[in-house]
């Protein structure tokens, strides 16, 4: 439903990613962006049909074993719009997110804060029931610090984003700080624990003052 309410409304999507890239260093395709966040749509909504063990059932095993899932969401994600793709970003993450069951609250980005907005309109008329997205516009630094500080607030997605405030400092590695105090877990969950921090590469460093690990895994050398 939200994918055909999106194609009704192309131009318009097209018209504001086009003011958001204007002056792009990337050559951005406005059109070819909307096509594809409304493919990403039709795609995430057929996990039920792809992928059963999406929302719960027996899983198909060799051996005389009986394999299950029992899905659980995660309760409230944080997405932040990143700003090399406005649209595409967000539905790349917001789909998956909504699927098994979780809420969500997206940070509109900072110079297209428009692309969201619209984005929002688009699920308030289509089958997603109210609150479940909902939409911050503002400056970004103070709200990555608010939403990775707070307690109901179960995961956060930074990727692609580049929060820095205006004293200059590192806002993502602050958010990390902030999570520290509320998640248990940073990216891995332990049994029992759903909460997990996914922060645009930074390095486990950042919190690694505020935190007593056993390990710490840096993938890839960075």
């Amino acid at each position: 439903r939200v994918a055909e309410v999106m194609d009704s409304r192309r131009a318009e999507l097209i018209s504001e990613l086009d003011r958001a890239t204007t002056g792009a260093i990337s050559a951005a395709d406005p059109a070819a962006e909307v096509d594809v966040a409304t493919e990403r749509w039709v795609w995430y909504a057929g996990w039920c049909d792809k992928y059963p063990q999406v929302l719960g059932g027996a899983n198909p095993v060799a051996g005389p074993y009986f394999n299950f899932t029992v899905p659980e969401p995660m309760g409230v994600v944080g997405l932040a719009a990143p700003d090399e793709a406005p649209l595409l970003g967000i539905v790349s993450r917001l789909a998956p997110a909504l699927v098994p069951g979780n809420a969500a609250v997206v940070l509109a980005g900072e110079r297209h804060p428009l692309v969201a907005v619209t984005l929002a309109e688009i699920l308030a008329t289509s089958d997603v029931p109210g609150g479940v997205v909902n939409v911050l516009t503002g400056h970004r630094a103070p709200l990555v610090r608010a939403l990775a500080g707070h307690g109901d607030v179960d995961c956060v997605d930074l990727s692609g984003c580049d929060p820095v405030g205006d004293d200059g400092g590192d806002v993502a590695a602050e958010a990390e700080r902030l999570a520290a105090e509320t998640v248990t877990r940073v990216v891995h969950a332990a049994p029992g624990e759903r909460r997990w921090l996914e922060a645009a590469a930074q390095s486990p460093y950042a919190i690694s003052a505020f935190c007593e690990y056993k390990t710490v895994w840096h993938p890839k050398g960075r």
